[in-house]
């Protein structure tokens, strides 16, 4: 009479029933790796962007503008950042520096960090205090350059925070991103709207509200999301500046 095999948690398992076990075994892990690289593969690519910890420190000098966003108009380079650059700048976290270049306002600057790239999207994460931000005292006064208006335009893309799209965060963007997002523009992190299609030859434009300021708290609620939108854009040294309309932003 044949003795089927069972399993008793206190004996040995019989043969034939391990070499079961061990075969289901690898073809779960076989299935559960396949559904993983297909998963993997269905989401987007965290792009380029990082720290550029690998340039080392960044120091350059520049004339500074406030609005919408602290910008240094760079006059005086370094390997990495060439003259006649424009930088946003940012601090530590998910802070701006707006505070420290206040009375800097127009003036000539020194600026000390670490460099943010994401293809042609730079950003200087400043130094704390004066080391990252300071008058200086012995370069040519040199005027910020003239805002030149390119017109009203329509367009479609999504509104980021500069800091983490440049790389601070990977990927830095889409609706998962939204309350990182959030906080850093509250913070006084430049945002970012990344166009759909080349605008003037470039993807990235610093984001305003409608009076050319920062822009307006009620633009939250469309950070890390696609929308579609209308304002006035200009040109503000080596970078584009969208004025957006509020009334004109629709979820896409």
């Amino acid at each position: 009479m044949q003795k089927e095999e069972f399993f008793v948690a206190f004996f040995r398992m019989p043969p034939r029933l391990r070499i079961f076990l061990l075969t289901v075994s690898a073809i779960l892990i076989a299935a559960f790796a396949a559904l993983a690289v297909a998963a993997g593969a269905t989401q987007d690519d965290p792009g380029d962007g990082r720290f550029r910890f690998d340039f080392g420190r960044q120091t350059v000098t520049g004339v500074v503008e406030l609005n919408p966003y602290p910008l240094l108009h760079v006059t005086e380079g370094s390997e990495q950042i060439p003259a006649g650059t424009t930088l946003m700048m940012s601090g530590g976290g998910k802070s701006g520096v707006t505070k420290r270049a206040a009375p800097l306002d127009g003036g000539m600057a020194v600026a000390s960090g670490v460099l943010l790239t994401r293809g042609e999207l730079l950003m200087l994460q400043a130094r704390g205090g004066r080391n990252g931000l300071a008058p200086a005292g012995d370069a040519a006064a040199v005027p910020a350059p003239v805002a030149e208006p390119l017109g009203r335009w329509r367009l479609a893309g999504e509104m980021c925070d500069g800091k983490c799209l440049a790389g601070a965060m990977r990927p830095g963007r889409r609706l998962a991103h939204k309350a990182c997002a959030n906080l850093c523009v509250i913070g006084g992190v430049p945002p970012v709207f990344v166009s759909t299609k080349p605008v003037e030859g470039e993807t990235y434009l610093l984001l305003a509200g409608p009076d050319g300021g920062p822009l307006t708290m009620e633009m939250l609620d469309h950070m890390a999301a696609f929308v579609t939108l209308e304002g006035e854009i200009e040109r503000r040294g080596g970078l584009l500046v969208l004025k957006i309309d509020p009334a004109t932003v629709e979820p896409i």
